[in-house]
């Protein structure tokens, strides 16, 4: 992890604002202030650093509490005055015990789904590691994998009949439930949504290759 940070450009009081935010979702977790200590800090230790303004000394998030941010990547804006710190969240961000600090709502035009896959897949993990009676998670993690992949195959068939019926409705539907069953699926193999991007990436065409062509 490499940033030339004599070219950042930080405020009269030597800080500059960090805006930290989920790798995995995109989700904002929290806004602090660095100075150059402890952005080299979280340089040297991948994991976040900020200056507290309140009680002018340096903090590690986490430290106590154990909700640490592993540091996936820094970026700066275009005036470069402003951090973004894409981390891996080991808890919740926010004192509160709220995921993030960005938690009151104050205006809403419609409603994300952006993060809905990731809350999919972190209630299946929650009912594998916790079963729960009358759950249908429950019963697919409990019947065990030749179950799960006949689900899978169901699902399947019933997108392709839909797609062939050109019904937009019934394969938006039918989708849903092979995208909730192959997410249990990868539970039960250890397989991420994370694996599943990096193959995607690694198939991608070099995009700098082909601008140089």
């Amino acid at each position: 992890m490499t940033i030339e940070i004599d070219k950042l450009t930080f405020d009269n009081n030597g800080l500059i604002p960090a805006i930290v935010q989920d790798d995995r979702t995109g989700k904002v977790l929290m806004l602090a202030y660095m100075n150059e200590e402890a952005l080299q800090k979280t340089i040297d230790t991948k994991e976040t650093w900020f200056y507290s303004r309140s009680r002018q000394e340096l903090w590690n998030k986490g430290a106590t509490s154990g909700n640490r941010q592993q540091v996936q990547r820094l970026l700066f804006d275009c005036d470069q005055d402003t951090i973004l710190v894409q981390v891996l969240p080991q808890g919740p961000a926010c004192h509160t015990g709220e995921e993030t600090c960005f938690h009151k709502k104050a205006f809403e035009q419609a409603t994300s789904s952006r993060e809905v896959v990731q809350e999919v897949v972190d209630e299946i993990k929650e009912r594998h590691n916790n079963p729960v009676e009358g759950s249908y998670t429950t019963y697919l993690f409990r019947e065990g994998l030749d179950k799960i992949l006949k689900k899978v195959g169901e699902e399947t068939t019933e997108v392709v009949i839909g797609a062939k019926n050109r019904d937009k409705a019934e394969v938006t539907s039918e989708l849903a439930d092979l995208t909730y069953h192959s997410l249990v699926l990868m539970e039960e193999l250890g397989v991420t949504v994370e694996d599943v991007k990096n193959e995607l990436r690694k198939r991608r065409p070099n995009r700098e290759v082909l601008r140089n062509e």
